[in-house]
């Protein structure tokens, strides 16, 4: 369901860029990146906008924190297969978590999902367009597929946390549904 056409309060606005805001800071700040490989906590917000604003808007979010990001703190040059990345994981986290509960398993299928087509498919794409790299090549897989299968675990683990930790029903209901 798109819902677009909804009036969005100054709460969910401000809610909005604080957390794009936190998106920024843990993925360009905090977060470890080189030329092949990245690995960031900014998942973290984005679960907390999934929840609360739903598909659509945590994947605007996710994307406009991308450009944002890349402008202001950006390591390298920007290519927009990443911020379609990022927009893509932000819709996939508001499929799975939109006024769901989280759970164990909705955290590692969304987590696997989101591994498995923008880790495993669309930035080994991005990045053999990028540097001329042919998409089968070993060093682009071997440090790829450890940070995958590393991170599928941390990721469920931190979002499951979190899901158990904040109370999302109860923040949607007094500052964003309003």
């Amino acid at each position: 369901m798109l819902e677009v056409d909804k009036k969005i309060s100054v709460y969910s606005i401000s809610t909005m860029g604080l957390l794009v805001a936190l998106m920024v800071v843990l993925s360009q700040v905090f977060g470890f990146e080189t030329q092949l490989i990245k690995i960031t906590f900014d998942f973290i917000p984005q679960v907390v906008l999934a929840s609360l604003f739903g598909p659509f808007w945590t994947g605007i979010c996710a994307a406009v924190a991308d450009i944002i990001g890349g402008t202001l703190l950006g390591k390298g040059t920007f290519f927009i297969g990443f911020t379609l990345n990022s927009f893509i994981s932000g819709w996939l986290y508001g499929k799975f978590f939109y006024k769901k509960e989280i759970t164990l398993k909705s955290a590692f299928i969304c987590v696997l999902l989101n591994t498995v087509i923008i880790s495993l498919f669309l930035t080994p794409l991005w990045l053999s367009i990028m540097y001329n790299i042919p998409f089968t090549d070993p060093k682009l897989w071997a440090i790829r597929l450890v940070k995958a299968a590393i991170m599928l675990v941390v990721q469920t683990g931190v979002i499951v946390f979190f899901g158990k930790a904040i109370p999302f029903k109860t923040i949607a209901h007094r500052y964003v549904a309003r």
